[in-house]
């Protein structure tokens, strides 16, 4: 059974375009418009669709507000579109569950990569949750990559990553939540257990590190991205 699309979406063209995408995919797709309608509709059909591409400006009700009120009662994964870049409505609405975001204008190859890669990270999840497979990180199942937290010790792809205490933090935070993006402050937080007082710089130069590390081992393999506004993500696209 294919998976199935919501598209909320008030641009026909765009819209339109979307779904021709999606469809020669393999998708199947829905387009609402508007904005409480989308919410209403949701409301009695979330278990019916696998994935959400949520237009922010829609009439009656805005994206921001329809992914809140779906976080309440659903995991519903959701790739947020907006042509809004200022960091604070990215933040905001990452904060409010939006899986993934997309700024207009973009390419609908992109959103159709970008759907691919959040459903398939979805049924992976859900099947480590239900113990579908094997007890293993949900980082490796995704990109062959170990961690053994207790020894600082990563091991991607067989071939192991000469990392520091700091680089390893980061990698393990952002690997242990595949797909999520995590603002530089969420790294600055995590990556550094004595609290020590860091700026952005700081963290920039220690992600550019670790993807050099990487692809010394690793050339042919990309798992850290940067969101340009917001941070950095771990994901094998």
């Amino acid at each position: 059974m294919a998976d199935k699309i919501l598209i909320v979406e008030d641009e026909p063209k765009l819209a339109q375009l979307l779904v021709d995408y999606l469809t020669q995919s393999g998708f199947e797709t829905q387009v609402i418009s508007d904005g409480q309608q989308a919410l209403d509709w949701i409301d009695q059909h979330h278990q019916e669709i696998d994935l959400m591409v949520l237009d922010l400006m829609l009439p009656n009700l805005n994206g921001m507000e329809i992914c809140k009120a779906v976080r309440k009662y659903s995991s519903l994964p959701i790739l947020m579109a907006t042509a809004r870049v200022e960091e604070i409505d990215r933040l905001i609405g990452l904060e409010f569950g939006a899986d993934d975001y997309l700024c207009k204008p973009y390419s609908p190859r992109e959103v159709v990569a970008r759907v691919k890669a959040i459903i398939r990270r979805s049924q992976l999840m859900q099947s480590h949750k239900q113990g579908g497979v094997d007890e293993k990180p949900v980082a490796e199942l995704l990109a062959g990559l170990v961690l053994e937290e207790e020894k600082y010790k990563a091991i991607l792809n067989g071939q192991e990553l000469d990392l520091t205490a700091v680089e390893f933090q980061l990698l393990a935070i952002l690997a242990n939540e595949p797909g999520r993006i995590f603002s530089r402050q969420q790294l600055m937080d995590g990556g550094y257990q004595d609290h020590r007082v860091v700026s952005d710089r700081t963290i920039d130069s220690h992600i550019r590190k670790l993807r050099k590390r990487i692809s010394e081992k690793c050339p042919e393999t990309e798992i850290i991205h940067s969101v340009y506004g917001v941070g950095y993500k771990f994901e094998l696209l």
